[in-house]
């Protein structure tokens, strides 16, 4: 089952970017909720002309609420790859400064500030190994260097490590359980005749051009992105890597709300939104306004 993809898809990839071409645009029409409604709302996709692939995209949706302290309010979900084009990172931050807050995803102590630049010494884990491995395979720029952490706006919204571990150890959330979870999943895919990607990745190993069919590949594979991540759920639907991460977050985002902040964007890997987008439907009864999609991958020709 997809072994390959358990350290990146699993724990941080998508829950914790030179680009198609100067004179494209990064940022594709916005979508309205109208729109939305008809189809399968997913917070990741791989944009196609002519079923050919050009690009992965991820999503940013909108969301209008209100609180004692404020008329209307406007929050963001900003999903995000941990690994991208350069260009797509220069466009979330010059995004980012236009929020009051934003609140982003790192399980660290609150005080942790990132540098400039993260620097693959700054990330002594095996997760981070593993996504500057996979940074090199695809020729793309990874998130702790492309993203300016150091403004004022930035909030930390996630847990500690020591939440984290805590988490894991009372839900029984631990590697060999969510494995066994994947595996789940990878087995109920097969037989439902779904592919998992593993012949794709394989093949893409051999290619002529290796980034580029390891991108197509990858991002084939991250379109169930949706069903992996329920996977790795427990009977009630919740896990320390999803849910609990995001009523972290949420903490975070009332103690912003009643303090008055006007606009905010939740920066947190794709694979979160979904549960997000339901909490603030249900919770606070917010408007749901549309998704806005935004290139991470060049998935042409390199």
């Amino acid at each position: 089952m997809r072994w390959w993809l358990l350290p990146v898809v699993v724990p941080f990839l998508f829950s914790s970017p030179q680009y198609v071409k100067a004179q494209e645009k990064t940022v594709a029409p916005a979508e309205n909720k109208e729109k939305a409604k008809e189809e399968e709302l997913k917070f990741l996709r791989v944009f196609r002309e002519n079923k050919k692939p050009v690009a992965l995209q991820t999503a940013i949706a909108k969301y209008k609420l209100k609180t004692a302290a404020q008329p209307v309010v406007e929050v963001d979900l900003v999903g995000a790859v941990h690994i991208g084009e350069g260009a797509y990172y220069e466009e979330l931050n010059r995004r980012f400064a236009t929020y009051d807050a934003v609140l982003y995803e790192l399980v660290a102590d609150p005080e942790t500030r990132i540098p400039e630049k993260g620097g693959e010494g700054q990330i002594a884990n095996p997760i981070g190994a593993m996504q500057y491995g996979m940074k090199e395979m695809l020729k793309l720029d990874f998130q702790l260097e492309g993203i300016d952490y150091r403004k004022k706006n930035f909030v930390h919204a996630d847990m500690t490590p020591k939440e984290m571990s805590d988490s894991m150890r009372e839900r029984g959330d631990g590697l060999m359980t969510l494995m066994m979870r994947a595996m789940g999943s990878g087995m109920a895919q097969q037989a439902a005749g779904q592919s998992t990607g593993e012949l794709d990745m394989l093949t893409a190993m051999f290619s002529k051009n290796r980034p580029l069919a390891l991108r197509r590949a990858m991002a084939k594979n991250f379109e169930s992105m949706e069903i992996q991540m329920a996977g790795l759920a427990d009977k009630d639907g919740k896990s320390t890597l999803i849910t609990e991460r995001n009523a972290k977050a949420f903490v975070v985002l009332d103690k912003e709300l009643a303090k008055g902040t006007k606009r905010v964007a939740i920066f947190y890997g794709a694979g979160h939104l979904a549960d997000m987008h339901e909490r603030l439907l249900k919770n606070y009864q917010a408007t749901f306004e549309g998704i806005e999609w935004i290139n991470a991958w060049n998935l042409k020709e390199l």
